[in-house]
């Protein structure tokens, strides 16, 4: 019987998910609110429960395909040149302001929650990175769009999901559970350094090696046309596993092979006009754009960018009706009563504010900026690898209850507030006369 609710739960999350979505635009609602409440309702009824160990190596996985596909999306919305100065703000939130995230919470963890020094710097790298899944709301609509709060966000997301990792690993050794090296030279040589630029540097290459064989193909040969899903799915595992097996970050070689994929369309079009560029991606211009010697990295770019929205759509469905059945088993902490407004209201603004200082951003780009540091599925994946790897007892309930609550927290508040946000900012820049950013 349960296996026949859930065929009809499914049925109607994703005919509400095709129907309603222009609708919940235009409330203070989000899509991710509505499947939280379904996941929630689920839980409390007793449905979707899963044996501890087998739930938190499933979730792990599942997030991890999540993110990595969300990542892939961002790398290919991002088309502004690497001299823009958006880039740097991005940059900026990714690092100096994620740093600080972890500083102040690990000094909350350690001060407050009575966390030990490992355990208060694993929960800020669980909780510091900006989830690019559920985030979309605040991110580049498309990749034609000049505006600096999107473009800093979408690249924040892109970035950090992966330059938290370091940190993942130095709280875990910190916790006896990674070795670390005397003086932490292992940390900083291998987990550090190394990770980060070798898989920054396997995304960049598989991504222009495999966007530019199948452009050879397609413009030469009239072959490798249509399936770009297939395409999409392939370069992401690809670079995701190479990097891994490398012993690199899966993640930043994930973002990085779209960012390169989104480079060959850049130059590709240098100087023409976005219209002129959105319109052969779409197919607009040639019947068969797609081996168009000028439109095919345009039309190419496209295909993949919109078959990868789709899959995120459906990640996002999951994973939070999932988020909502945990929640309903797992009782709140009394500590995220003040933990989760202080991280919100306090850390996250004051770490955007002084990584910001002095960049050309607008006072309302930096408040908005501070306060959509939207919490999601990367931090669920964060929390269930530190569980796979060793984090056990009371430190791990505690840690579950908190991360929890603060990812449905972060939903319920940032899912209400974006809407009228969003629309208070757009409006502010139209009354300017110029477009954001």
């Amino acid at each position: 019987m349960q296996i026949v609710i859930w065929f009809i739960v499914v049925g109607v999350l994703l005919i509400a998910m095709a129907l309603g979505s222009s609708v919940l635009k235009r409330l203070p609602l989000s899509t991710s609110l509505l499947y939280l409440v379904v996941g929630f309702v689920l839980g409390k009824l007793g449905l979707g429960r899963l044996e501890a160990q087998v739930q938190t190596k499933f979730l792990e996985h599942l997030t991890e395909v999540a993110v990595i596909v969300s990542l892939f999306t961002a790398g290919l919305k991002l088309r502004a040149p690497l001299r823009d100065p958006q880039w740097r703000i991005a940059v900026r939130l990714a690092s100096l302001a994620m740093v600080l995230t972890i500083g102040l919470v690990t000094a909350a963890g350690v001060w407050l929650l009575g966390l030990p020094l490992g355990a208060a710097i694993l929960l800020g790298a669980v909780l510091a990175p900006t989830d690019p899944v559920l985030a979309s709301d605040v991110q580049m609509e498309h990749p034609f769009q000049r505006d600096a709060l999107r473009f800093g966000l979408t690249g924040e997301a892109g970035f950090n999901d992966g330059t938290a990792f370091p940190f993942v690993m130095l709280g875990l050794g910190l916790l006896g559970l990674h070795p670390l090296g005397e003086n932490l030279w292992r940390w900083v040589v291998v987990d550090l350094v190394w990770a980060v630029v070798a898989g920054l540097g396997v995304g960049t290459a598989l991504g222009n090696a495999v966007g530019r064989l199948v452009l050879y193909l397609r413009r030469t040969h009239r072959e490798a046309v249509g399936l770009d899903d297939f395409l999409a799915l392939g370069l992401i595992a690809l670079s995701y596993g190479v990097a891994l097996l490398l012993h690199a970050y899966g993640f930043l070689a994930v973002f990085a092979a779209g960012l390169a994929l989104r480079r060959i369309e850049k130059k590709s079009n240098h100087g023409k006009p976005p219209e002129a560029v959105e319109q052969a991606a779409r197919g607009g211009i040639h019947p068969e754009a797609a081996i168009h010697p000028e439109h095919a990295p345009a039309y190419m770019a496209n295909a993949v960018l919109n078959f990868n929205e789709q899959i995120e759509r459906l990640g996002e469905v999951s994973l939070v009706v999932i988020l909502g059945i945990l929640l309903a088993s797992v009782p709140l902490p009394p500590e995220a009563l003040w933990f989760t407004p202080l991280l919100f209201l306090a850390i996250r603004p004051a770490s955007v504010f002084l990584t910001l200082l002095g960049s050309s951003t607008s006072s309302a780009q930096r408040g908005l900026m501070g306060w959509f540091g939207i919490r999601g599925i990367g931090s669920l994946y964060y929390l269930f690898y530190a569980l796979n790897h060793g984090v056990r007892g009371a430190l791990a309930h505690q840690l579950v209850a908190l991360v929890l609550t603060v990812v449905a927290v972060s939903i319920v508040v940032h899912g209400i507030s974006v809407t009228p946000l969003m629309q208070l900012y757009e409006r502010h820049h139209a009354q300017e006369g110029s477009t954001p950013g």
